[in-house]
């Protein structure tokens, strides 16, 4: 993509960035940023569900070469793992640090000088873990690193749990967005993270950010520079409503959409405590999921070895 400029960019340079700054930082005094609704005062302190108050807090940040291939290319994609999370599945595969909170508060000037360490490391973006309930804090790091040279593509790597006006906050600033759709059933979500309005919320959500950023665009490296790409784990007993998930995509988002049904569901956590997700995925259901897939119309598909193990 000759002459690729990130779009947070424009966004500081017209002022827009620090506007929805202003307004995210305003939400946080009675939080109403993800579907929660927790109202509670974060700015002084106050924590809801997510446990995070005016400062973020982040476990770990690397090169990360285990994202999907438009992300790693040749130097890995810049992960930054941030602590806690609005949707707390009870399977989450990094429960110490979505549930148990194991990470550190850190200022707005630590997460801008992460950003551009990643970025001087060579890595192809700045990838934000686990962003929902922190969307304020990123802001005000990027007003203080796009003047210090940040120049990288931004992924905003969710569980798809996702308000629309918060996601509004991030238009002309977030160049890829990579939700995650888990659950079809508002039962299944119910019982696994108590949130039975996670389909609807991830529909919107996956609906809202296709309008910001389209398809999923690579350069002549295959690198990813802007669009939205799809995660999509496949669970045990069909509980994820792969056929489903897949139809509102193809049918509703895009046919083009860049989706990634991934493969390494064990169960983890609380896991044992949601009937059916006590088991571990098998090959012929992971199988039975990317016929399912294909069937839907959903062909653009990140490419890699499926493996399975006994538990």
């Amino acid at each position: 993509m000759p002459g690729f400029e990130p779009a947070y960019i424009q966004a500081h340079q017209s002022g827009r960035l620090r506007r929805n700054l202003a307004e995210a930082r305003a939400r946080m005094s009675s939080c109403t940023l993800c579907p929660r609704m927790c109202r509670v005062d974060r700015l002084s302190g106050s924590t809801g569900v997510c446990r995070t108050g005016r400062r973020a807090l982040v476990s770990s940040f690397n090169a990360h070469f285990g994202e999907e291939a438009p992300l790693v290319g040749t130097n890995g994609s810049g992960t930054i793992f941030f602590t806690h999370c609005n949707l707390l599945c009870l399977f989450c595969q990094n429960f110490e640090i979505s549930h148990e909170g194991i990470g550190e508060k850190i200022t707005d000037e630590q997460l801008a000088g992460i950003m551009l360490a990643l970025q001087r490391q060579g890595c192809h973006n700045i990838n934000f873990v686990t962003p929902s309930h922190v969307v304020p804090q990123i802001l005000a790091a990027l007003e203080l690193a796009v003047p210090a040279g940040l120049n990288v593509p931004l992924v905003f790597n969710s569980g798809g749990y996702d308000r629309i006006d918060t996601l509004r906050l991030l238009d002309g600033v977030i160049d890829i967005y990579m939700p995650d759709f888990k659950f079809w059933d508002p039962e299944v979500a119910r019982n696994a993270c108590n949130a039975a309005d996670y389909p609807e919320t991830a529909r919107r959500a996956l609906l809202e950010m296709h309008r910001q950023v389209g398809d999923l665009v690579l350069d002549d490296r295959g690198i990813a520079r802007r669009g939205l790409l799809v995660r999509h784990l496949v669970m045990p007993g069909g509980l994820a409503g792969t056929p489903e998930v897949m139809r509102f995509i193809a049918r509703e988002v895009s046919p083009r959409t860049y989706v990634n049904v991934m493969s390494q569901y064990r169960p983890c956590g609380r896991a044992d405590e949601v009937p059916g997700l006590e088991a571990a995925l098998s090959a012929d259901e992971y199988r039975r999921a990317m016929r399912e897939t294909i069937a839907e119309g959903i062909t653009r598909l990140d490419q890699r070895q499926a493996s399975f193990r006994r538990w």
